[in-house]
């Protein structure tokens, strides 16, 4: 499987940048993973960001340093749970999606009308999906972030008494442009990799409604492990002493 998984890889990022380039899939990709995602991604980070933010003041009020809550929240949406919430939704939502689809049209032999067609399956299904997971997923990523940290702010503000202005100010103050470049490039990473997995297991699916359903869920199971153990890693390679 890992051999087969590594030449399928090789393949999808050639035809990512050798002709023709379907732009009416690609942008038809962009639209479902970036923006049909954004309901899921803002209502996550934002009940996020409130509960780092409840959490981080109780555990800092037992040594009296309330007053770093602005701090812990930032970095660790913008380090690690911004990224990895946004990529392990975007494994459920968009990862289930392609393999399903993908799949789908390998039992209804939709993948070999292509071929009839003289167009490449992995031209026009997977490369176009793997580009826009790898480019839209780090802006899902950002607003994510930026979206978590205001919702650290509406709790640390409206319930436990921090003053705006002071929060915003240790808020910026604090975050430095390696964390946020850390922050979507790993975006960039899990998106690649979802849309990997999805494109994969799709091809590779069993023929039958049996066949699809294994399809998604080892999709979505492949995808969600591979984005911790990528977070781990570059996490290592950007913080790592």
């Amino acid at each position: 499987m890992v051999g087969n998984f590594t030449l399928f890889l090789l393949s999808a990022i050639s035809h990512i940048f050798r002709p023709p380039f379907h732009a009416r899939e690609f942008m038809q990709a962009m639209f479902n993973i970036g923006w049909l995602s954004l309901p899921v991604v803002g209502m996550t980070a934002i009940f996020t960001g409130g509960a780092l933010a409840l959490q981080i003041y109780d555990g800092s009020s037992r040594f009296s340093v309330e007053s770093v809550v602005p701090q812990i929240v930032a970095i660790g949406m913008v380090r690690e749970l911004g990224p990895v919430l946004v990529g392990l939704m975007v494994a459920a939502r968009v990862t289930s999606s392609i393999a399903a689809e993908i799949a789908t049209m390998k039992v209804t032999e939709q993948i070999d009308a292509l071929t009839t067609l003289s167009t490449h399956p992995m031209k026009y299904l997977v490369a176009p999906r793997v580009l826009a997971a790898t480019l839209v997923v780090p802006i899902l990523v950002g607003i994510g972030d930026i979206i978590g940290i205001y919702g650290g702010f509406v709790v640390a503000t409206e319930q436990l008494g921090f003053n705006p202005a002071t929060y915003i100010r240790n808020t910026a103050d604090f975050l430095q442009p390696n964390d946020i470049i850390s922050s979507l490039i790993k975006g960039g990473a899990f998106g690649a990799i979802a849309a990997i997995m999805g494109c994969y297991f799709g091809m590779h699916s069993g023929r039958g409604a049996q066949g699809v359903g294994q399809a998604t869920k080892s999709s979505v199971q492949a995808a969600a492990v591979l984005i911790l153990a990528a977070n781990f890693l570059l996490t290592s390679l950007f913080f790592g002493s």
